[in-house]
């Protein structure tokens, strides 16, 4: 067994406890509240229309997009309750809508022979229409389960546990591994879940057969057996546990995981617990650690002159880290240990055959052919200041405008399918691929040094302070660049690269 595949598999308990405590308190709210609802849309034709339709307009989110929206609306909290607010949306419309339509199409000969005994409406639906559309409803909740498990992996980007984690770590560091072994785990999982809940549909049909079948005892023994243990390792992984000092944030992309990496070990070795919340957005990491679900991550100052100072123009890379510095400190409460020692500079990039064919040397040149070029962005760049200025700076815009997950996008320009993308210039991918920086000679683009951000209670602990100072100016351009290629390039654990680091710094 490689390194690499033991530590994926070292890792497999944390992110199936994870998982499976996201899907089943979310199907179970979601059960909770949808089919009451169901009913409720059922008996009253006021209530079935609006209803059916608000879950449906949730239901064409993008799940990503309720993510973000979940996490704003509750003040930048993350983990697992914007997570679970989340997924119970999206899991009520397939119940309601098969609440409503089991218990539609209850024959209307049965309910009047019902009437006809004497019962009561609430008697007709307790003891005749919900027992007689309960395989219909299950078989929404199956729906919804599937549905549940699947996109329980998108909660990593909200600080969630769960085999995301496999997912977009491998998505960022090409790890095939990763990707493979934390998408199998989903799929399996949806497929215990699925046949779990089927079990239980399958008794509800066969359950007035008398005397009972041996396979409906072993189905029911199995479907027994597979609840308790569901919530078992659900309560067990919910169990009080010895809580962590300070947790480590961290963006979606290589870099990030690999200076969490660093400052967990760092924080490690003086005695300290350490838990890690990566993969989030930019904006989301920023706000958690402000209000102090996060304690420290690495932040870059171009991001916080342009996007949270709404600041034009430059002024130079040190006026721009110490505007940023004090921002942090003045308005959102959170203290700038320093600046680690590297940029990481947006600029746009090309393969050096195509700049050569097209005589591409700075971004002037690009000015007369823009408009016939395809550009590649990472998930956020069309969308951040730093493009716009430097659209406008140099009053250029390309024919197409392609958005990539960031190890996708290199591939991209690599293979052809792009004429040029937003890469990164601490990036080990820049000499591998045999791209070319296109010069910014008119200083568009933004200083980015990479600097650490504590939140203000984390700040308070003396030997905190103390660790994490101790690696300010530390990190220089080349060992982030050399650590970034181990991983990116070489194919070597995020360890491997958190190793290296390491080693440089006690040089």
């Amino acid at each position: 067994m490689n390194d690499n595949l033991r530590e994926q598999l070292l890792l497999l308990p944390a992110y199936f406890q994870g998982h499976l405590v996201l899907t089943l308190i979310s199907l179970s709210l979601g059960i909770a509240i949808s089919i009451p609802l169901g009913i409720w849309a059922a008996q009253s034709p006021s209530v079935k229309r609006p209803l059916l339709v608000v879950v449906s307009i949730i239901q064409t989110f993008p799940s990503i997009a309720i993510l973000a929206l979940v996490v704003a609306l509750l003040g930048g909290q993350i983990g697992l309750v914007p997570a679970i607010t989340a997924l119970v949306l999206y899991c009520m419309l397939p119940i309601v809508r098969n609440t409503v339509t089991g218990l539609e199409t209850v024959s209307a000969d049965v309910m009047e022979a019902a009437r006809g005994i004497g019962m009561s409406s609430g008697q007709i639906l307790r003891r005749v229409k919900i027992p007689l559309a309960l395989p219909v409803i299950i078989a929404g909740i199956r729906t919804a389960a599937v549905w549940t498990v699947g996109l329980a992996t998108l909660s990593t980007l909200v600080g969630a546990t769960s085999f995301g984690n496999y997912i977009f770590t491998g998505l960022q560091t090409r790890n095939l591994v990763s990707v493979t072994v934390g998408s199998l785990a989903a799929a399996i999982m949806a497929v215990a879940v699925d046949g779990i809940i089927g079990g239980i549909q399958w008794l509800t049909e066969n359950r007035n057969v008398n005397p009972p079948s041996e396979k409906y005892k072993r189905v029911k023994f199995a479907v027994i057996v597979g609840i308790l243990a569901g919530f078992s390792i659900s309560a067990y992984s919910l169990l009080p546990k010895p809580a962590a000092d300070f947790i480590v944030g961290g963006k979606t992309f290589t870099e990030q995981y690999i200076i969490a990496g660093l400052l967990t070990a760092e924080l490690e070795d003086v005695g300290f617990r350490v838990d890690q919340r990566l993969g989030l957005g930019t904006e989301v990491v920023y706000e958690a650690t402000a209000n102090g679900s996060i304690d420290i991550y690495l932040e870059y100052s171009g991001t916080i002159w342009a996007n949270r100072m709404n600041e034009e123009g430059n002024p130079g890379r040190e006026a721009v880290r110490l505007a940023a510095a004090d921002f942090v400190a003045e308005v959102d409460g959170m203290v700038s240990i320093g600046a680690l020692g590297f940029q990481n500079l947006y600029a746009l990039a090309m393969r050096k055959d195509r700049a050569q064919e097209l005589g591409i040397a700075t971004i002037e040149d690009l000015i007369p052919i823009a408009d016939t070029l395809v550009a590649g962005g990472d998930l956020e760049f069309f969308g951040r200041p730093e493009w716009i200025t430097l659209r406008d700076t140099y009053n250029i815009d390309f024919a197409q405008k392609l958005t990539f997950d960031p190890s996708l996008m290199y591939t991209a320009v690599d293979e052809r399918q792009v004429d040029l993308i937003s890469g990164y210039t601490s990036d080990g991918r820049i000499a591998a691929y045999d791209l070319q920086l296109i010069e910014d000679n008119r200083n568009a683009i933004l200083p980015y040094d990479g600097m650490l951000l504590a939140s203000a209670k984390a700040a308070r602990n003396p030997l905190f302070m103390d660790t994490v100072r101790a690696l300010v100016n530390r990190v220089s351009d080349d060992a982030m660049r050399e650590a970034n290629k181990l991983v990116d390039v070489d194919g070597r654990t995020i360890s491997d690269a958190v190793d290296y680091l390491r080693s440089v710094i006690r040089q």
